[in-house]
């Protein structure tokens, strides 16, 4: 049964979907190239916006002589910074919203919030320790809200997807110091994805109550593995993507199935997953050889094929369970995001195929996330636990 209307309710699906945009618009950015098109952070080219007219794009060439002005490219990095920015904003408001009814965590996610928002004129001013020791407390004390709050329930969900936020700054800043590392870029992939399931869970928990239900509630254990298993593809997504191995078993029919025209090619399993090669070298363009790169591909391509198969099994499960709508959604979506999987390599990783298995792999998110949502609440009746609270009721 559907809760009233009310203004929580409408700001936490607001932020859902905005997180989700900012989500696509984040990997068009990366997979066109313009991650390193702003080589200062939080400002592009020392400016708000950008460098457009030609006496602007002269001063910023002079001041970064090894990074060139792209304006085509630039706009995109720092339209996702105001994107990533307005989303803060948001989860910062639905935070503020969920901690109303205790002025201590309200005080202290206030001062968590202040704590890391003075970090940031200290980066730019050069001092990066500062700057870390302050983003480190300001997220203590948010982690601390979090992990004190007994029986928070949906509210301190949202503080923990306002840490999440907060650090996915601290990776978008890192991502540009540390020339795209490929374990920071996965890092601020999976903190984007981990933003959006955490708003999608406060959002369908603050807006529905699910009935008893002692058989929808014994696919909570199955709907959270399969969650987890899709966490470690999109894990594996993003390796690809940031050490540019998506195209490492070639282009058109000697692509797929096989890879370079052949079932087990020459693999470095090795140095493909190294996580950490230290800092000051440029990652863009990737700086492994190809037995590196086709290891990472080929990794990914098994992870496919369990995770396909798993979530089939689930979704047979659940559309047994009398969730048939969810149970379509969630086949028609993983059978979708195969067919973009097999595009991008066959089609030589086309932008938009590119940015839609991107999207793709978030909406099989948001649809476990929920699944995940609906089963704990039949849990929850069926146990005797009670509703979940409505967003008028105090934790």
């Amino acid at each position: 049964m559907q809760t009233m209307p009310s203004p929580l309710r409408t700001l936490a699906w607001v932020a859902c979907a905005f997180a989700f945009c900012v989500i696509v618009f984040g990997a068009f950015v990366r997979l066109s190239n313009a991650g390193l098109s702003c080589p200062d952070w939080p400002t592009c080219y020392g400016r708000i916006t950008w460098p457009v007219k030609p006496a602007a794009v002269a001063r910023a060439d002079r001041a970064f002589p090894s990074r060139p002005v792209e304006t085509g490219k630039a706009w995109r990095e720092q339209t996702h910074r105001f994107l990533a920015g307005t989303l803060g904003l948001l989860v910062l408001a639905e935070a503020l919203a969920a901690a109303s009814a205790s002025r201590r965590r309200s005080g202290l996610v206030v001062a968590a919030v202040v704590l890391i928002g003075v970090g940031i004129p200290l980066y730019m001013a050069g001092d990066y320790v500062g700057s870390s020791v302050l983003a480190a407390f300001g997220e203590a004390l948010l982690l601390g809200v979090v992990v004190s709050w007994r029986g928070g329930g949906w509210r301190r969900i949202a503080v923990l997807a306002l840490a999440v936020v907060c650090f996915q700054a601290l990776l978008g800043m890192w991502t540009v110091t540390w020339l795209l590392k490929p374990i920071v870029v996965t890092g601020h992939l999976l903190g984007g994805m981990t933003t959006f399931a955490l708003l999608a869970w406060v959002a369908w928990w603050v807006s529905t109550r699910e009935p008893r239900d002692p058989v929808r509630a014994r696919l909570f254990v199955p709907a959270l593995v399969g969650l987890l298993l899709l966490a470690g593809q999109i894990i594996l997504g993003g390796w690809t993507s940031s050490n540019y191995a998506a195209l490492a078993c070639g282009i058109g029919g000697s692509a797929f199935p096989t890879c370079l025209g052949q079932w087990w090619p020459a693999m470095d399993f090795h140095q493909g997953f190294v996580l950490w090669r230290g800092i000051g070298v440029d990652y863009q363009g990737g700086i492994l050889d190809a037995a590196a790169r086709a290891a990472i591909q080929m990794t990914h391509r098994f992870g496919a094929l369990v995770v396909f198969v798993y979530l089939m099994w689930l979704a047979h499960k659940v559309g047994r369970a009398g969730m048939r709508r969810q149970a379509l959604a969630l086949a028609l979506l993983l059978l979708a995001q195969v067919a973009l999987g097999i595009g991008n390599v066959v089609l030589g990783l086309p932008l938009p195929v590119a940015v839609a298995h991107n999207g793709g792999a978030a909406l099989l998110l948001f649809t476990l996330v929920i699944l995940l949502a609906r089963t704990r609440q039949a849990e929850a009746a069926s146990c005797g636990r009670g509703r979940p609270a409505t967003p008028t009721e105090a934790s």
